[in-house]
């Protein structure tokens, strides 16, 4: 089976690694796989591809397309070069303003189309105007839409309801954490605890609330610090809110790192305090690696991934004073965090292995392929 797959970079991000586990997964097996990033501007591959995945940069297939003014014309114009080189049996593509170019640019092509979903549309704010509308206009045309959590299927399919199917498909953990391959260290003997966050520092993250709610603990744990590992527009406002908290030994804003399941391994409780996901693999690879964790009930996913609480503390969306008394709970037992760390590994790994997923795609592919025009998935 060839598979074309297009994603908008291989920067680092969530939908960006997900991109290359599962088209390094695809190749192992013997599938052909061109991945291809759209990102004007070419970009550097931050996640290791496997040796059978072949890589086309967008940008250097428009260079003959250069007296072209528009970007999206000229982008439109070389999706369309690349489906024609390539002549894939099936077309996968990855974040909302991808989706649209790719079905605009392969409309009448006759190339089976499944276009991902990676926030819950219904709440993330990250698409404009147009491309709402453009979306609105174009998915019906897509072959299959999925999403990656379930809480996303009601409010997709009332903003969109001329799409042909929906299905839910999850991330897969990458197989070094389902197989345990990287293990946390054993704690150095007088380490300090550390509480851990990660992403970008943007206002949907809600890292400022956390450094509130961190802020009320201090006192009551002197041997706990905070760690917010990213960068973004707000980095600068969060630095200044730590330094007038008087919490600059306490908390640390240490930027953005190649080795996140290296700093995630050394927390001893991680935290999402997200207004907002669309399926938190961050949270996902925390639990892998054993980790407690403290999640926000956010839309969508943390609910489904911890279990509806059972594998992490869940706490409501907007309530302080509950994100206060969970991250209180698991600072103060250290026998609890390795109960619940050892539960959230043994299930995720479970849940969210590479084969099971990659069998799920699997079924997706192959009803794309023959069985056009089914209902909706439910």
């Amino acid at each position: 089976m060839k598979i074309l797959f297009f994603v908008s970079s291989m920067h680092a991000g969530g939908a960006e690694r997900v991109a290359a586990t599962l088209a390094s997964a695809w190749a192992e097996r013997g599938d052909e796989v061109i991945l291809v990033p759209t990102y004007t501007k070419k970009g550097k591959l931050f996640y290791r591809l496997g040796r059978g995945v072949e890589l086309i940069w967008l940008a250097d297939r428009m260079g003959w397309l250069g007296k072209i003014g528009l970007a999206s014309v000229r982008k439109w114009f070389a999706i369309r070069r690349v489906v024609k080189e390539t002549q894939p049996d099936v077309i996968i593509s990855f974040l909302t303003n991808v989706n649209v170019m790719v079905l605009l640019a392969t409309r009448g092509m006759g190339v089976p189309t499944i276009v991902c979903e990676r926030t819950n549309p219904a709440f993330s704010s990250s698409a404009s105007r147009a491309l709402v509308v453009l979306r609105r206009w174009v998915y019906p045309w897509a072959s299959l839409v999925t999403v990656q959590a379930q809480a996303s299927v009601a409010p997709l399919q009332e903003m969109l309801p001329g799409i042909r199917r929906l299905a839910v498909i999850p991330n897969p953990l990458p197989p070094e954490l389902a197989a345990g391959i990287f293990a946390r260290p054993e704690p150095e003997a007088g380490r300090r605890h550390r509480l851990v966050a990660m992403g970008r520092m943007v206002p949907i993250k809600r890292f400022a609330l956390l450094i509130q709610a961190f802020a009320t603990l201090v006192a009551d744990y002197p041997d706990w610090d905070l760690y917010i590992w990213g960068d973004g527009p707000l980095r600068v406002e969060l630095a200044q809110q730590v330094a007038n908290a008087g919490l600059p030994e306490r908390v640390f804003l240490p930027g953005r790192t190649s080795e996140p399941w290296q700093e995630l391994s050394q927390a001893d409780v991680f935290v999402l305090s997200s207004e907002v996901e669309g399926f938190p693999n961050v949270l996902l690879e925390a639990m892998a690696l054993g980790v407690a964790c403290v999640t926000v009930d956010c839309p969508s996913g943390p609910r489904e991934i911890s279990r509806d609480g059972q594998d992490a503390l869940l706490v409501p969306l907007g309530d302080q004073a509950a994100l206060s008394q969970a991250l209180a709970q698991l600072m103060a037992d250290n026998v609890l965090r390795g109960v619940l760390g050892k539960h959230a590994a043994a299930s995720v790994r479970n849940r969210y292995d590479l084969q099971e997923v990659l069998f799920q795609w699997d079924g997706l592919i192959a009803s794309v392929r023959g069985q056009e025009g089914q209902e909706v998935d439910e």
